[in-house]
């Protein structure tokens, strides 16, 4: 079989993208085999990816949003073979494709084909795996109630503008985090863990996190007397803000109990629990990525 043959699971509503369909073009151009499989409901990812694994394909693409990425990173870590993933960002949001360095024009990321995969990490969240960041609190509560169509008006900006206008429902929920020498416990408006280092259309919450390192990023932002100035203190302080009232550790595993429950969001799917034990899964896929990634140890000099 030949080494440049790749099959891109490309979302349904880019099936008609003509950037993408041109790109697909210029690596066929360029020597390589590349075939084609577009998603039409939940689970099509997965099976889409079992089917590629299993005639053979040793190289993937994901296109789409950073759901997407998930689902195909999480069905890959699954299957357990060596193959390596590429990534064609498609989303609105594109949060981890941003903060890794893959470019967002669809022929510039197809490029990375020619690149050799790193091994990197995948969050895991009591066995569901994610490849950028879980988030909890006001973050997922916000990114859950905006609807399609405002986050395609304002791209990933509609998870913190939509929050505006929601000050009345923003509530603190109290959480214990325990890891590796941590303990935290407390009300908090928000949380992050972290693989990848930002959420929400670019606002940084993990600064530190690295995808190759074995540890996730924890970020807690604590819940102030002040909830609706803290809020638009972090709204347009960007890191900044975050970093002025957040507590912050870099662990292999953090344990989260959150007594009245928790909705939290991995990439994009939504997850509601009382007690999640976070881990970061190493060496868990092979994923290619641009040469001085900022999201690799060796990245950022």
């Amino acid at each position: 079989m030949s080494e440049r043959k790749a099959l891109l699971i490309l979302h349904g509503k880019q099936a008609l993208n003509e950037e993408v369909r041109a790109a697909v073009q210029a690596r066929r151009d360029a020597g390589w085999e590349l075939a084609v499989r577009v998603t039409w409901e939940g689970g099509d990812a997965r099976r889409i990816v079992g089917e590629a694994l299993d005639a053979g394909y040793r190289t993937l693409i994901a296109g789409g949003g950073d759901g997407t990425l998930r689902d195909v990173a999480e069905a890959m870590a699954l299957a357990g073979e060596d193959a390596s993933l590429a990534l064609l960002p498609l989303g609105t949001a594109n949060d981890f494709a941003r903060a890794a360095g893959v470019p967002l024009l669809p022929g510039e990321a197809l490029a990375l084909l020619d690149v050799a995969p790193r091994s990197i990490d995948l969050g895991e969240a009591d066995g569901r795996l994610f490849l950028n960041m879980a988030t909890g609190g006001f973050g997922s509560k916000i990114t859950a109630n905006t609807s399609e169509d405002l986050k395609k008006v304002l791209g990933g900006a509609a998870y913190f503008l939509t929050g505006l206008t929601r000050f009345s429902e923003v509530h603190s929920a109290f959480g214990r985090f325990k890891g590796p020498d941590f303990e935290w416990e407390g009300e908090f408006l928000a949380v992050g863990i972290g693989n990848g280092c930002q959420a929400g259309g670019g606002h940084v919450l993990c600064p530190n996190a690295r995808v190759d390192d074995g540890l996730l990023e924890l970020c807690i932002v604590p819940a102030p007397q002040d909830v609706v100035g803290t809020l638009g203190t972090l709204l347009s302080g960007g890191i900044g803000g975050v970093d002025a009232v957040s507590v912050s550790a870099r662990l292999p595993w953090v344990e989260v109990e959150a007594p009245e429950g928790l909705d939290m969001n991995l990439d994009g799917e939504p997850m509601e629990c009382r007690q999640v034990r976070f881990n970061a899964r190493r060496d868990a896929l092979r994923l290619h990525l641009p040469d001085g990634s900022p999201l690799l140890q060796d990245g950022r000099q």
